[in-house]
């Protein structure tokens, strides 16, 4: 994953051992990549700034960490791809967008039902599977940078987005179909 546009492995050696100008131009040339990775996981624009200053904290402090300076691209992407993660669990709901067609009000009440019901049934899920499904399905990533991103193979990863998709599946079935008042029906249809 090595990268010409990372800094050089002398300077991420002077930044391992305490240089503080070499950790400050460290922190400084890192930042363009540490933003693209951000930009390309996080769901929104200010989330991605924000994880890229964490991330770039977290470099500044931690750099002793760093065990093999070849590994900073592998590294911050990992920071970047968790505080990421971490802002998605704690989303807040964005802002309506102004509506183009009219819809009834019965509609739009099946719609925020469907939609919590869905986010529930992500949630529940176990944190490996939610993080392919996220990633994959949601932000829309290729199946390969998901794969490298998590540190799994492509058949773990696919395996993984399998299993998620199928729990998910199976938890939106087994609601109950939403009451509507003009049908003889005795509610007790499932989801097909």
């Amino acid at each position: 994953m090595a990268d010409s546009s990372w800094p050089g492995e002398q300077l991420i050696g002077a930044a391992r051992g305490g240089d503080v100008d070499a950790i400050t131009a460290l922190v400084s040339g890192s930042h363009p990549n540490v933003r693209r990775f951000a930009r390309s996981l996080c769901a929104t624009p200010e989330d991605a700034e924000d994880a890229a200053q964490e991330a770039l904290i977290i470099l500044y402090r931690k750099i002793g960490m760093l065990r093999a300076s070849g590994a900073l691209a592998s590294w911050m992407f990992r920071i970047v791809r968790n505080e990421c993660l971490r802002r998605a669990r704690t989303l807040r709901p964005p802002a309506p967008l102004p509506e183009v067609a009219v819809r009834s009000a019965e509609d739009e009440v099946l719609q925020r039902i469907e939609a919590s019901e869905v986010a529930a049934a992500i949630a529940a899920l176990p944190v490996e599977q939610r993080s392919v499904l996220i990633m994959r399905d949601i932000q829309g990533h290729s199946g390969r940078m998901v794969a490298d991103a998590l540190g799994l193979s492509t058949a773990a990863m696919k395996s993984r987005l399998h299993r998620a998709r199928t729990a998910v599946q199976q938890s939106l079935r087994a609601l109950p179909e939403p009451e509507c008042g003009d049908t003889d029906d005795d509610n007790t249809n499932r989801r097909p």
